[in-house]
């Protein structure tokens, strides 16, 4: 059932990127959790952006890779306060289990450490997650959530000069392939609702 859901589109540029950010901000609603994956320099922070404008949100909305995670106000398309929280799960899930820990439980360990789990596993009303390197979360919590997965080609991404891994970011035009990935009743009907939101 999942995988029928699930749907490819091609994203051309970084504007096109932003755009395609914005488009899905104007779908979400408090409560809805994004996992957002991709190689480095495919554009999810440029994604995020553009996600982030659209919620109406002033604060630049920059790679929370060394703070993990990044809380944002704003509102939604009717006006209603929005809360983003834009988490970079990169650094999380390190290599020192417990003694029989798996890597979900060490995950939410880090979660609850970062006084998160309880957040990120029942947003609130208002509450929006975009988690970035999301797909080593995607077992550890949300039932319900959509998956966004960001496939650049390998040389289509111009790296700045110096750039640590954490600082890349789409710095240059080149085909994205982004695949949506619904999971859960609240999404079920998504594929139909992007298709009929051409507002961007």
């Amino acid at each position: 059932m999942t995988e029928e859901l699930s749907f490819t589109i091609k994203v051309p540029d970084v504007a096109d990127m932003q755009q395609l950010g914005a488009r899905i901000a104007s779908l979400v609603q408090g409560g809805d959790v994004l996992l957002l994956s991709g190689p480095l320099g495919a554009g999810k922070t440029t994604f995020a952006q553009g996600f982030g404008s659209e919620l109406h949100i002033s604060e630049p909305i920059v790679s929370p890779t060394f703070t993990v995670a990044r809380e944002l106000t704003g509102c939604f398309a009717d006006g209603s306060a929005a809360h983003l929280i834009h988490v970079d799960a990169y650094r999380l899930g390190g290599n020192n289990f417990a003694p029989g820990q798996d890597t979900v439980d060490r995950l939410l360990d880090e979660l609850e450490s970062l006084g998160l789990d309880e957040e990120l596993e029942y947003p609130g009303e208002q509450t929006v997650i975009l988690m970035e390197w999301g797909e080593q979360m995607a077992s550890a919590f949300a039932q319900e959530r959509l998956e966004v997965h960001i496939d650049r080609p390998l040389d289509g991404t111009a790296i700045k000069a110096g750039a640590n891994d954490s600082d890349i970011e789409l710095t240059s035009d080149g085909m994205r392939v982004v695949t949506f990935k619904p999971i859960g009743r609240r999404w079920a009907d998504f594929r139909v609702k992007f298709q009929k939101n051409n507002k961007h």
